[in-house]
């Protein structure tokens, strides 16, 4: 009975000492960039084409946006929406936007226009900063709603970004201002450089808004705080071999989570960023070889890109070792494989939008040095251990959130806690409700646990196939197919199937200069290869050809290959 009494009690520290200005501060990574501005303010912190900025720059550059932004009423309980690629000005965006207390709402430019509709209206965004490549597409997303909200309609404040580079229309800016949007230099010119902006006064409050992709149902509003993208940003220094002074290409947008918060680490660190507009294998090779880049990041479908660009397009051997860090999807063992041939060091990573981007690491243990390269790749494909600002990831049963064994086999999903989860999606109780069942954040990706504690991602739980009872992880399905010499990308779904019910079905992107024959034979040639490597319930029993549908994030839209499946009927009745 003691022992309850005393567990009830208020836990007492040893003192009685208060909180005051002295000893303590909000967390927030708009520290950063003051103390970049002092310790190396003549250092290039970003660069694009011809064009760069020092450190010094960069913060009077956002005062200056912060200064404009409050002038104009922009403030606390604010959402300023940015609609551009990877510019000085999307990254300007990530500190000058919350220095005015405003929350920055990155938006993906591969989005259609009525889903940027929607995404003005839930966020009801007060300032639009657009590139203007992309004006026509904010402006045809005002007049949605405009026609949609009617006489309650009222515009927010257009912003139109100048890009003089070699890839950009003149005409296109010609029109913005004709349209009456205001230059984002002019609006440079009315902030003060020497503004003096303030931290938040509790780091719970808001700092970036992101949405889902939205797939299948209207996109969630993701909100994130500036503790967690304090604690992200310089966990981010720890988990990865990024150090003081990187130089780090921007391959990965900036509206994909805030550029998994290395828009901010990379002011941590005093590193230089290196914009590019238009991802390509030789954009990256080219970097790589003529600005000294250190660092990128990039999605598993850009290093496939990379390790599979015509001779033409690179640039080897390079020149230095080059790090990445890859998340977004389970990355194929192969293109690790052929990656590291090539003298990339790859770091595998994962996470969701709404844990900042990455919050676990397959971290790398010196004993798997000495280890052949085929199983190196093999263990660097799994999702790895917690970051180190993640305090809680398990991977437990569905129905009893018991943590499931560390044997490899048994399937559980991976659920967070801690600091590196959002603080909710904007205006849905429902989804939040859901999200946050017993305690932990659900991720709905399905994985096992290994011996050594590594997680290892299975499947989406909606992406399971069950073929006579058997389930089938789709992805492990994937990973050999990337192996078979010419194949560029598959996704498989799960397809009716009189004997089993369900079987799997590939769709599959052949490689380019893959002689054109008949594809009955490549599907043929593709079922033998899998039979050799794979349970024979697992092979696919068709195949279909053709380019993946992907998401504004480039993510496969698999939903859509589910219901041509279907559509395809049983495979018994069908001509493959």
């Amino acid at each position: 009975m003691a022992m309850e009494g005393r567990g009830m009690e208020k836990e007492k520290d040893i003192d009685d000492l208060p909180k005051n200005e002295a000893n303590y501060t909000a967390l927030t990574p708009l520290w950063f960039l003051k103390r970049a501005a002092l310790v190396h303010p003549h250092r290039r912190s970003v660069v694009h084409g011809s064009l760069y900025y020092t450190w010094l720059q960069t913060y009077h550059r956002c005062c200056r946006l912060a200064s404009s932004l409050s002038k104009h009423s922009v403030g606390f309980g604010s959402t300023v929406a940015v609609i551009a690629p990877n510019i000085p000005a999307m990254y300007e965006a990530h500190f000058g936007v919350p220095m005015s207390g405003a929350v920055i709402n990155a938006v993906n430019i591969r989005l259609n226009a009525p889903t940027i509709a929607f995404l003005l209206e839930h966020s009801a965004s007060a300032v639009i900063m657009v590139d203007q490549e992309y004006f026509k597409l904010a402006e045809e997303a005002l007049k949605i709603l405009k026609e949609k909200i009617q006489s309650n309609f009222k515009p927010p404040l257009l912003i139109v970004i100048r890009d003089e580079s070699s890839e950009c229309d003149p005409k296109n800016l010609q029109y913005a201002l004709g349209k009456g949007a205001v230059e984002y230099e002019k609006f440079l010119e009315f902030g003060d450089p020497k503004f003096v902006w303030k931290p938040p006064q509790d780091e719970w409050h808001s700092i970036a808004l992101g949405y889902t992709s939205g797939t299948t149902s209207s996109p969630k509003g993701v909100v994130l705080h500036h503790r967690g993208a304090y604690l992200t940003a310089t966990s981010n220094t720890v988990v990865w071999d990024i150090r003081e002074g990187a130089v780090y290409l921007w391959s990965l947008p900036m509206f994909h989570c805030n550029g998994w918060c290395f828009t901010w680490t990379l002011a941590a660190i005093c590193g230089t960023s290196v914009c590019l507009r238009q991802v390509t294998a030789k954009g990256v090779y080219s970097a790589i070889a003529n600005l000294g880049v250190t660092h990128f990041c990039a999605a598993p479908v850009v290093l496939n890109t990379i390790v599979n660009a015509p001779s033409k397009d690179t640039i080897l051997p390079l020149p230095r070792l080059v790090h990445v860090m890859t998340a977004g999807a389970a990355p194929p063992p192969s293109v690790l494989f052929k990656m590291s041939q090539n003298g990339f060091r790859v770091t595998h990573t994962y996470g969701l939008s709404e844990t900042y981007g990455p919050s676990t690491i397959c971290a790398w243990k010196p004993e798997w040095d000495h280890l052949p390269a085929e199983t190196q790749a093999k263990l660097n494909s799994r999702q790895g251990v917690p970051y180190t600002a993640l305090e809680g990831l398990e991977v437990v049963d569905t129905q009893t959130m018991v943590p499931v064994p560390a044997n490899g086999t048994t399937v559980g999903e991976i659920v967070f806690r801690g600091n590196m989860v959002m603080k909710g999606y904007l205006k849905n109780p429902k989804a939040n409700s859901e999200a946050f069942a017993n305690g932990w954040f659900h991720s709905g990706d399905l994985a096992v646990k290994h011996p050594d504690g590594y997680i290892e991602i299975k499947d989406r739980s909606k992406d399971i196939i069950i073929s006579g009872g058997e389930n089938i992880s789709s992805v492990e399905v994937e990973n050999t197919l990337y192996q078979h010499p010419m194949i560029s990308e598959a996704s498989v779904v799960a397809r009716p199937d009189k004997k089993w019910g369900e079987s799997p079905c590939a769709f599959v992107t052949l490689k380019e200069g893959v002689p054109k024959r008949d594809e009955s034979k490549i599907a043929e040639d593709i079922m033998k290869f899998c039979r050799a490597k794979m349970p024979a319930y697992w092979v696919p029993r068709s195949v279909v050809f053709g380019p993946l549908p992907k998401t504004a994030t480039g993510k496969v839209q698999k939903h859509l290959l589910r219901t041509k499946a279907k559509e395809m009927g049983p495979v018994n009745s069908s001509k493959l």
